[in-house]
Parts: structure tokens; C-alpha cells; sequence
């Protein structure tokens, strides 16, 4: 069995993609693939390097059991884009910001995680971070959904 990463991306790495690199490394625990999925996240934003997630988030994670506490935000870096398989944004404004910074030959690699949650009806993991605690949810909701669709993709990597 080969082995597969996803590095999951938003603006400052503090709010959607550790929740959703939270999120999906429970996912991955509980199918038993730990060994072969390597999960990260980063921000393209330099804001927030090593500061914990958003309190908000924490709160939200650990109520559906995530903990988000040992994360700890970073910046995208070149050698990101040849370490990942999968380089997973939260919208469109992350995907056009890793294109800027990504080589023209590694740039399929770049993906939207609500590609992976087709049922849902939106490309966008909407930013919580200027607004309440309901938003936290629904990038929860939203990163539960894509999360499990996401590792189905990576299934079909670890076999090729």
C-alpha cells in the first residue's frame, strides 16, 4: 500500500483548514489508515504562524469530540507543493493564492474541499472568523462532509 498526504489550506490556519485537518485525521484513525495518510494544514497568510486554533473553533471542535489544541499555525511553503498529493482551499480566494506560490507543474494538486461534498451545493467553506459561533459549526458540517468524501479520493491513491 502506497502512502498519501493532503495539506488542507485557508488564510490564516487558525479557523477552517485545522478544523478541517481535525476532522480528518479522525477519519483517518478510525479507518485504521494512520500509517499511510499524512494530514497538515497551513495558512497562506503569514498572520498567525504558530498560534493555536481560534478559540471558537476549539469550543466547536470539542464538542463534536475533535481536539484542536496541539495544532499550531504555519504559512504554505514551496516545498509544501512536493510533500502533498492533495493542497485542499477553503474557497477560491486560497486556491488563487496557492496558484501564485505553486509551481505551473504541480498545480493539479490544488483542489477546493467542498470538490469532495458535491451533495452540499457549495464551493465555498465560508471564513467564521468575523462572525459568531454558529459559523463554526457549519465549517464543522461542512468539513465532516468533505472530509469523508476527500478520503475516499486518497483510497483510490493508496492502491495505484
Amino acid at each position: 500500500m502506497k502512502n498519501v498526504s493532503v495539506c488542507f489550506v485557508c488564510l490564516g490556519n487558525i479557523c477552517r483548514s485545522p478544523t478541517a485537518e481535525a476532522v480528518m485525521l479522525r477519519l483517518v484513525e478510525e479507518a485504521g489508515l494512520a500509517e499511510h495518510i499524512g494530514v497538515d494544514s497551513a495558512g497562506t497568510g503569514d498572520w498567525h504562524i504558530g498560534e493555536a486554533p481560534d478559540a471558537r473553533a476549539q469550543r466547536a471542535g470539542g464538542r463534536r469530540g475533535y481536539d484542536l489544541t496541539p495544532l499550531r499555525a504555519r504559512q504554505i511553503r514551496a516545498d509544501d507543493f512536493q510533500r502533498f498529493d492533495f493542497v485542499v482551499a477553503m474557497d477560491d480566494a486560497n486556491v488563487s493564492a496557492l496558484q501564485d506560490v505553486c509551481p505551473a507543474s504541480m498545480r493539479h494538486k490544488i483542489r477546493l474541499l467542498m470538490e469532495f461534498a458535491p451533495q452540499l451545493d457549495t464551493l465555498v467553506v465560508a471564513d467564521p472568523y468575523f462572525g459568531g459561533e454558529a459559523g463554526f459549526e457549519t465549517v464543522l458540517d461542512q468539513c465532516e462532509a468533505a472530509c469523508a468524501g476527500l478520503l475516499a479520493a486518497m483510497r483510490g491513491h493508496l492502491a495505484d
